[in-house]
């Protein structure tokens, strides 16, 4: 499966945040814990590569914890702030106030040597679509200030949101890029829902996850459905019993995979399939694994 998903109102709200980037001091950069790198934005680091950087992985509570521990090792060695969250619990975010100071640490002190000694400090919210940037505002502000939807576009313009006195948040659309450049990304951000369903292989893709899970997470799947599989071939059978199991069967027997797929889809998304990380960090020698399974 090459997906690839750009619509054109993503082309024009990248140009307004590379026209309102002058506007702030520091990227709050929002990305999804259960595949980290898939869901960075490489444009981010192109246009943005002046500015202080906070990567907030998201969706901790999804998140294989082992891994996401390892992701913020690397990218904290990459130069940026990192903290893991749960928008949904404000109490995840208790961390973040001090983090910011940190991250603009040097803006601050430029302004109070000119005499600025609580200067407003101005920050972009940025992400991918369904990462939880709105989510993640409107926890850490304390009231519903951003649209929220379980499903990528909510978000279609730039607004302005303030926190306390001294720090003012830009919210933006969410935005993927032109082409992804390896085809496990695209399967990564169609797993967890940034891109249309509606243009997707929901079977294939699921096979694909079937396919991870049977040699990554091989637990998951027994504690969920009471299913594995000793091989990643063999993933189509673990497809069958599931289907058999959830009355996922058409007219003259045959397995309903769609509904199927729509049923460990779900359970994927929802966290009922347990803690899950979709890649692992560069470098590790693990991700060429999963790229692997994703063309096999």
């Amino acid at each position: 499966m090459n997906i690839q998903w750009y619509p054109g109102h993503m082309a024009k709200a990248k140009r307004n945040i590379r026209d309102d980037l002058k506007l702030v001091d520091l990227i709050i950069e929002v990305i999804d814990a259960r595949c980290p790198e898939s869901s960075r934005n490489p444009d981010i680091d192109s246009f943005a590569k002046e500015k202080s950087r906070i990567l907030l992985l998201n969706k901790g509570d999804l998140a294989d914890r082992n891994e996401t521990k390892r992701f913020a090792s690397y990218y904290a060695k990459k130069g940026f702030y990192t903290l893991e969250i749960d928008a949904r619990n404000k109490g995840s975010l208790k961390k973040l106030n001090p983090l910011i100071e940190e991250a603009c640490k040097p803006f601050i002190e430029r302004n109070i040597k000119r005499g600025i000694k609580t200067p407003t400090i101005r920050a972009m919210v940025l992400g991918i679509p369904n990462v939880g940037k709105s989510t993640f505002i409107n926890s850490y502000v304390g009231k519903s200030m951003a649209k929220t939807g379980n499903k990528p576009g909510v978000t279609r313009g730039n607004q302005w949101i303030n926190v306390g006195k001294r720090l003012q948040l830009l919210d933006t659309p969410g935005i993927t890029w032109p082409k992804f450049e390896r085809e496990i990304v695209g399967l990564n951000l169609a797993l967890i829902g940034s891109i249309n369903d509606q243009i997707l292989n929901i079977d294939e893709l699921v096979f694909y996850l079937l396919k991870y899970l049977v040699r990554y997470y091989p637990d998951n799947l027994i504690s969920r459905y009471g299913e594995t599989v000793k091989d990643v071939e063999e993933a189509i059978k673990v497809f069958d019993e599931i289907g058999k199991k959830r009355g996922c069967i058409m007219k003259g027997g045959n397995i309903d995979y769609t509904k199927t797929a729509k049923i460990i889809l779900d359970d994927f998304r929802s966290g009922r399939l347990g803690n899950i990380t979709l890649e692992h960090t560069p470098g590790s020698g693990a991700e060429s694994e999963d790229s692997e399974i994703s063309t096999n």
